[in-house]
């Protein structure tokens, strides 16, 4: 597992940010139905698409069931803002009956693709974090197909689940996420933020061209060799990629060596994608977590690179 139940990002609340969340449930092309969490910032308002749209991505009524791998200088550690407890979530609405918001969209929005727990607390949390920074965020499940669209416990058998999953039902769900993001609210750009599993999806998606990505952002998601389910390695589609890449990798993480990172800088590379690898000497997978208190310097660092990629992914040089 890429983290206990009780783990959660390593940001602390913003105090006095205004945002505004929502539980969904959205459909794919396919007809997939799946759960996403979406948290707005300055407290704007998702618009509702047009009763009876069948468009990817629609949400529907009813209760939601640099060049060379960088090695990162010893981060300064962030100033600790005033903890006010996480944040949790509205209570499920029915997302067509939204009233059209009056408040400016994000100029930047993102997609987060979770590990293999799927749309676990964790990444509803960090949906609350990025809007709190003015990020608009949409956090998307991966198992509508077999698991429904309703909240899931401790004890969840994600395991059973994320090996049933493919690439073309993920790519259709992630494709329904953006599509949802663009559509209701309209950033200036659109990113991709993945973890582990995720990781390596968020890789891929760069080279899914019609996402119009502006970047993408992948935490120790394995770059080369093969993966879960017939999802494609990342370093396999440098050529294809058309936004630049920010990866963030753990020194220590023993599922993915330097060499792995080593070859996908090589692929970007020849490939001419904009892109910075950095690792983390020392930290292990899954570092950017509130309980890996030896890595709080790291994981304040990785944030502050997210966020400062996600607001001009142009930053970082081929």
């Amino acid at each position: 597992m890429c983290f206990p139940y009780a783990s959660r990002p390593p940001i602390p609340p913003m105090a006095g940010a205004a945002v505004d969340s929502r539980d969904l449930e959205l459909v794919a092309a396919d007809g997939n139905r799946f759960a996403a969490f979406a948290a707005f910032a300055s407290g704007a308002e998702p618009t509702a698409l047009a009763s009876g749209s069948a468009g990817p991505g629609r949400a529907v009524a009813g209760e939601p069931e640099a060049t060379g791998p960088a090695v990162a200088a010893e981060p300064a550690v962030a100033a600790e803002p005033e903890a006010t407890g996480p944040a949790e979530a509205d209570e499920p609405v029915d997302a067509s009956a939204i009233e059209p918001g009056v408040a400016e969209p994000a100029a930047a929005g993102v997609v987060i693709l979770p590990d293999v727990r799927g749309l676990h607390p964790y990444y509803e949390e960090l949906a609350l974090r990025f809007a709190e920074a003015g990020i608009d965020a949409v956090a998307i499940d991966y198992f509508g197909r077999t698991a429904g669209v309703g909240k899931r416990a401790e004890g969840f058998d994600f395991g059973g689940h994320v090996a049933q999953t493919t690439w073309d039902g993920l790519r259709a769900d992630i494709a329904a996420g953006f599509g949802w993001l663009r559509d209701e609210r309209g950033p200036r750009t659109i990113s991709s933020v993945g973890f582990c599993f995720g990781g390596r999806l968020a890789f891929v998606v760069a080279a899914l061209a019609e996402l119009e990505l502006a970047g993408v952002v992948g935490f120790y998601g394995r770059p080369v060799g093969p993966g879960r389910g017939d999802v494609p390695a990342p370093a396999d589609l440098a050529s294809e990629m058309s936004c630049p890449v920010l990866g963030l990798f753990g020194g220590a993480d023993e599922g993915i060596p330097a060499t792995d990172v080593a070859a996908f800088d090589d692929a970007l590379t020849e490939a001419g994608v904009a892109h910075e690898l950095v690792t983390y000497p020392g930290a292990p997978h899954s570092f950017f977590d509130r309980h890996q208190e030896r890595f709080a310097s790291e994981s304040a660092d990785a944030w502050e690179r997210m966020l400062a990629f996600i607001r001009h992914p142009a930053s970082i040089g081929a």
